[in-house]
């Protein structure tokens, strides 16, 4: 069970519907892990190509292993309108540490709609109850920690 934190770095899209009749979209991204959500900036008439360039950080603390990205368009009389979502399965990333800049797929009602280009790294938890980064069990003398790696 991975126990850290991972960051994702929302970099751009392309090919975003444009609902908008008379102006570009204003699109903006939701990103949610379980519970935790972020919500980007709003690329204020970036229309069907827009770039973020945004830093975000979710706890991990169980096996949850999905990122949910929803793109929505900012109106302002209106409701916001959903755009498409891509849906990222995190187990490789928990497994190698990271994920180049890589396009994701966004769909709406099961139809590809765009992409969605992220980067994401995962930092495993150190230490913590009594076990080591390997997953053994930790050396201690006298409440002191002994490490090769700090000499």
């Amino acid at each position: 069970m991975p126990r850290g934190t991972f960051e994702v770095i929302l970099i751009s899209a392309k090919g975003i519907d444009n609902n908008d009749f008379l102006t570009n979209i204003d699109p903006y991204v939701i990103l949610s892990y379980r519970s935790q959500e972020h919500k980007s900036t709003v690329a204020e008439g970036a229309g069907s190509n827009p770039q973020w360039n945004e830093s975000f950080l979710f706890t991990v603390s169980d096996s949850a292993c999905e990122l949910n990205l929803k793109i929505m368009d900012k109106d302002n009389f209106s409701q916001d309108d959903f755009l498409g979502e891509a849906t990222i399965t995190l187990d490789a990333v928990f497994d190698e540490g990271s994920h180049p800049e890589t396009s994701y797929n966004v769909v709406k009602d099961k139809e590809y709609c765009g992409e969605i280009k992220v980067a994401l790294t995962f930092t495993a938890e150190r230490g913590g109850a009594g076990r080591d980064e390997y997953g053994g069990q930790e050396e201690s003398y006298g409440g002191w920690n002994e490490s090769a790696r700090d000499f």
